[in-house]
């Protein structure tokens, strides 16, 4: 058996676990949109259909996805040709752009749109952006878009005929959305305005897969005022849209480049220019800006936004999750050395040394735990939309809206680490591309940067979440922990990792209240030099509690079904991945807490020429 060709290792059992088992998801189907159409027993013909999709045709073209790539040739971005026969299986099977249309009738709830997307991600990573970002499109436009918006461009965006692109980045202004000085000026049609400007890092903007794109651009209007809250969004497609739901004219969209990269070959990341020729039209979305220049772009694009940071998420998960996969495999056929503790022993497979068990702990661990942070999060996002409590739904928002960060930036920081143990797991066969785990650390990197760099997101969420209608949202988050604590401390099986628990958490609570007192002694600089940090804490501390909520459960189910069940092995894992997230990862909060107590300031004092 060799590991060194293509390889697609997922572990559905972990997915069906989470699905199945750990989250209520009869709840969930319990809600008018789902209970005529899903039970807990679609769960396993919609994923397994999906995996199967990805195992038998994705997963085939990720070889050429990362050697051939996306091509720029006279004016056009070209894909590999076996993208062409891929992009279609997803269409057909509903995989695609029709998962975000949450007006049909029989829609996926979010959590098992994820739950594919995670598995799709799996199988190609650069692949998933050709619909991913999409499915955010759609769901902005049903949201915010009017009726001739939606009957204009939905149909064909939803079959996967035509894709949405979203448009923020400048030249001149990147993470800085807004310093964008694309223009719009209005024209003698309602609601139609010209479009001028520059826009460039656009994933899938343009490529042969599709025959129009829906592109989402922010810009400003006569008289808006500066910055973001001065932004307007508008629906500027590639070719003019016919009444009829014909393709007109070219709409002066003109694609000038795509980026060489370090990873995501096959993805392209286009340079637009809008009304070279000034002959660009957009629709603008909502009402143009108010007499005090304010408009409503920003916000409008804060729903893609949202939803594309999970898929960002995702994506780290997935490349996390793939790089582990292949070096426990790697570890389990690799013979080298002898065991520590018998020298003189016969050669052995490198998965009985320690150190790489650690490496490969740490690697499960870490991402089981993520797993559970974004699909819980989806959850709650579904209930936040679908309950028929109003309470419910408040709550379940607020959740959503604290664990949102931590999603994106959480999951996509830790990508790259963990993907470097699996690389350290393979030893010098890691570096070398004949190992596809290599590919996934070049692929990942950019989850970190996408949808707002990841300090953003710190930001976001230390900044502004903490305080979300005067601190009751963050408290509810907390609350939840420390019940959690509290009804399960007690627990025979798992008191060592309860104590931790409390401990921990009593330290986070040490973090938030340092930082308080940082703002009210006038050190504002103080949060986002640590914002960061804090997010890490937050993430860890939340993890812990569900990856604990998931060891519970599967020492109920083991204690149930016995040692000779084929499913015990698979439980003592989850149990032991809960023992060692908590044993081995959580107690970074107690360095944090520490760190912050000092308080170091000198990375911005000191000089810039100090730097060197």
């Amino acid at each position: 058996m060799t590991l060194a060709g293509k390889n697609f290792l997922y572990d559905m059992r972990e997915l069906k676990f989470v699905l199945k088992e750990w989250l209520d998801m009869d709840k969930i189907f319990s809600l008018p949109d789902y209970r005529d159409y899903y039970s807990r027993e679609e769960i396993d013909p919609i994923i397994d259909t999906t995996y199967r999709i990805c195992r038998d045709e994705i997963s085939l073209i990720n070889e050429d996805s990362d050697k051939i790539g996306a091509h720029f040739k006279d004016g056009k971005v070209i894909t590999p040709d076996s993208f062409k026969k891929a992009y279609k299986t997803i269409n057909d099977a509903g995989l695609g752009a029709s998962n975000a249309d949450r007006e049909a009738e029989g829609h996926l709830p979010y959590t098992l749109v994820q739950a594919n997307y995670e598995i799709l991600s799996h199988a190609g990573l650069a692949f998933t952006g050709f619909w991913g970002l999409n499915s955010g499109a759609i769901s902005l436009i049903q949201q915010h878009g009017s009726e001739l918006i939606k009957q204009k461009f939905l149909p064909k965006m939803c079959e996967g005929q035509w894709a949405g692109t979203m448009n923020l980045t400048e030249p001149g202004a990147g993470t800085d959305v807004g310093a964008n000085i694309t223009k719009a000026f209005a024209t003698d049609e309602p609601g139609i305005y010209k479009i001028k400007g520059n826009k460039l890092f656009i994933t899938a903007g343009d490529h042969d897969l599709c025959e129009n794109f829906i592109h989402l651009v922010l810009a400003r209007t006569e008289g808006a005022r500066p910055g973001t809250a001065g932004l307007s969004l508008f629906v500027v497609p590639k070719y003019w849209v016919n009444d009829d739901g014909s393709l007109g004219e070219f709409n002066d969209v003109i694609t000038t480049g795509i980026e060489e990269k370090m990873g995501q070959h096959g993805s392209p990341t286009c340079s637009l220019t809008y009304g070279e020729n000034d002959n660009c039209r957009g629709y603008i979305i909502g009402d143009p800006p108010d007499e005090s220049g304010k408009g409503q772009g920003i916000a409008q694009m804060f729903v893609m936004m949202n939803e594309e940071r999970l898929n960002t998420g995702i994506q780290g998960l997935a490349a996390a999750s793939q790089a582990f996969n292949l070096a426990r495999e790697y570890a389990k056929i690799r013979v080298q050395g002898t065991k520590f503790t018998d020298p003189k022993g016969p050669k052995v497979r490198i998965v009985e040394h320690e150190d790489v068990r650690r490496m490969l702990m740490l690697q499960k661990s870490c991402i089981e735990a993520i797993r559970a942070l974004i699909l819980k999060s989806c959850y709650y996002l579904d209930l936040s939309h679908d309950s028929e409590d109003p309470a419910e739904r408040e709550f379940a928002d607020g959740m959503f809206q604290i664990s949102n960060p931590m999603c994106k930036a959480y999951a996509t920081d830790m990508a790259w680490p963990l993907i470097a143990e699996a690389i350290q797991v393979h030893g010098g066969y890691g570096y070398v591309s004949e190992y596809q785990v290599e590919q996934a650390a070049r692929d990942v990197k950019i989850c970190s940067i996408w949808e707002g760099t990841n300090f953003i997101q710190s930001l976001d969420l230390v900044g502004r979440k903490f305080s979300m209608n005067k601190g009751k949202v963050f408290r509810n988050w907390l609350d939840d922990i420390a019940a959690f604590i509290e009804s399960n401390e007690t627990e025979k099986d798992f008191e060592i990792e309860f104590k931790i628990l409390k401990d921990a958490f009593q330290e986070y609570e040490g973090i938030i209240g340092q930082l308080q007192n940082y703002m009210q002694e006038g050190k504002a600089q103080m949060m986002p030099l640590f914002s960061t940090r804090i997010l890490h804490a937050s993430s860890m501390l939340y993890c812990s509690r569900l990856i604990m909520d998931q060891g519970l459960l599967a020492n109920k189910q083991l204690n149930e079904i016995g040692e000779r069940h084929p499913d015990a092995k698979f439980y003592k894992g989850k149990i032991a991945s809960a023992r060692f997230y908590i044993k081995n990862v959580l107690p970074e909060i107690f360095v944090i807490r520490k760190v912050f107590e000092i308080g170091d300031t000198s990375a911005i004092d000191i000089d810039e020429e100090s730097l060197g």
